[in-house]
């Protein structure tokens, strides 16, 4: 017997009958309505823009836009996808996720070439690197994968424009650069995403002092950066550049790094990092930080100054809601700037919807990308759903740490009585393999129904294990479900079996 998706009560494609019509399925919480803001007459457009027609219009091409455009395209619906820079795939891919794990990835493995083949007999005199390759390696990947998305959206029937796209009125975009042209659609889909936030009181000249884009290519390693957040951006670039042999300082105004994780997971990752070479200073709040000729100088509050070369800001992100003629057809952003939508992503104007980072949540590429299919199929009249509460998130640096559901934290302030399963590394053969035995799993299950309520991993490839936890919460398996199921031996993921045995307390392999 067929299993339906749990994207389509049909189990498979809905057929290819475009759009519905537009009424508004809205929750009463957001109140949709019809915009005063009508389409323009045909002879109040600009004349010397071309005007065309598609029944989706798509603005941004980032992880939520161009994975909604490919879906939307699989349906049978005429898409459009607009993009300002040259290249699809927004921060993501271009100067965020991709280029950065390409950076870790070369700097970790310089780092084990320094540090840790000796412990497995290789014997290597003089390691060295050469950051100019690094960076072109890094180019590469962006490269090819980009160039991929052009391929899929060519292959698909998406039509892609580049250009700046803002609001003419509730059924068009004017797009202004590459291409110059007047898009009209019944359906329109924000997915503007969103940029690193500022600091009001520090002045970024992306030379000396900057954000995430200017950490990812430098054209030389800094004798001593000085990061502003210890999140997981700061800690990612921090590792990055501390591996090449730069000092490193991570300022974090609240009193633990990474808020919001597990707090046990943190303090472990804390410790590991400053083994590693990291200065990390919690409750220190940054007073002003300028820069001078190739010096730059940061005055903490409680008045210490510090010398350094370059300044990084990594104090989260801001929705990019701004410049896109939303006020032309009435649309509003709360007072930290996001769009609010309803179940069905229709913001308050009808037929003008949004996902992703503009729309808050976890700011997270793949929670874009989820509720981009969502959308569409939606759209299509599908029935398909997004489980907020399994969505995994991983910080990128050594060791990883991987995370999905609820924490301890969370869990005790909600008076949720729990079970705990904890398998440390060091119990597991393959790691041992491996020589890297730092970090555990741990698992939550709620202590009545043994459903798992949280998972939590600092480890070698943890945002890989977390994949399996993930899985087994979207279909509310206990930690029963997992204990029961048998893993390959030797392998990472059997400390995930062990910590599930641990939660009925009959671990194997951990006293």
């Amino acid at each position: 017997m067929a299993v339906a998706s749990r994207h389509s009560a049909l189990g498979q494609d809905a057929p290819a009958t475009l759009l519905p019509s537009r009424k508004s399925s809205c929750d009463k919480s957001l109140g949709v309505v019809k915009s005063k803001y009508l389409r323009l007459d045909e002879n109040e457009t600009n004349s010397d823009m071309k005007t065309v027609k598609h029944d989706l219009v798509i603005l941004g091409g980032g992880p939520a836009g161009y994975v909604a455009a490919i879906r939307a395209a699989q349906l049978g619906i005429d898409v459009a996808c607009i993009d300002e820079n040259d290249r699809f795939g927004g921060t993501c891919l271009r100067v965020g996720c991709i280029p950065s794990k390409a950076l870790l990835e070369s700097s970790h493995l310089y780092h084990e070439a320094k540090h840790k083949l000796a412990d497995h007999g290789v014997q290597i005199d003089n390691v060295d690197f050469d950051l100019d390759k690094m960076m072109a390696r890094k180019t590469k990947i962006v490269d090819a994968l980009t160039g991929g998305i052009d391929m899929l959206f060519k292959k698909r029937g998406v039509t892609p424009y580049r250009g700046r796209g803002k609001f003419r009125d509730v059924e068009s975009i004017e797009v202004e650069g590459k291409d110059k042209v007047l898009i009209q659609a019944k359906r329109i889909l924000v997915c503007s995403g969103s940029r690193p936030a500022a600091l009001s009181f520090i002045e970024e000249d992306g030379e000396r002092i900057g954000n995430s884009t200017m950490a990812l290519s430098l054209s030389e390693v800094p004798k001593r950066l000085v990061v502003i957040g210890g999140g997981y951006i700061g800690l990612e670039m921090g590792s990055v550049w501390n591996r090449l042999g730069s000092e490193v300082i991570v300022l974090e105004a609240m009193d633990r790094i990474m808020p919001g994780i597990d707090g046990e997971i943190a303090q472990m990752a804390h410790r590991t990092f400053k083994r590693q070479g990291l200065d990390i200073r919690t409750s220190t709040f940054v007073d002003s930080a300028t820069s001078d000729g190739d010096k730059c100088i940061v005055k903490i509050k409680d008045g210490e100054s510090i010398e350094c070369d370059r300044v990084l800001l990594a104090t989260g992100r801001t929705p990019a809601t701004d410049n896109l003629g939303l006020e032309t057809i009435g649309l509003e952003t709360d007072k930290r700037g996001f769009l609010t939508v309803n179940s069905e992503y229709e913001t308050s104007v009808e037929g003008v919807y949004a996902i992703g980072d503009c729309i808050g949540g976890a700011m997270l590429a793949h929670k874009a990308m989820e509720e981009a299919i969502v959308c569409v199929e939606r759209l299509a009249g599908m029935k398909s759903h997004m489980n907020y509460e399994v969505i995994p998130a991983v910080v990128y640096t050594h060791p990883e740490i991987g995370m999905v559901g609820k924490t301890e934290e969370e869990l005790n302030e909600q008076g949720v009585k729990f079970n705990k399963g904890i398998c440390p590394f060091g119990a597991n053969g393959r790691a041992r393999t491996l020589n890297d035995i730092e970090g555990r799993v741990k698992i939550l299950a709620d202590a009545t129904t043994d459903r798992v309520l949280g998972v939590h991993i600092i480890g070698n490839r943890a945002g890989d294990l977390i994949a399996e936890a993930a899985s087994a919460m979207e279909f509310g398996a206990s930690s029963e479900d997992i204990a029961r199921t048998c893993h390959a031996h030797p392998t990472l993921a059997e400390a995930v079996h062990e910590a599930a045995l641990a939660v009925g307390g009959r671990a194997i392999h951990t006293a």
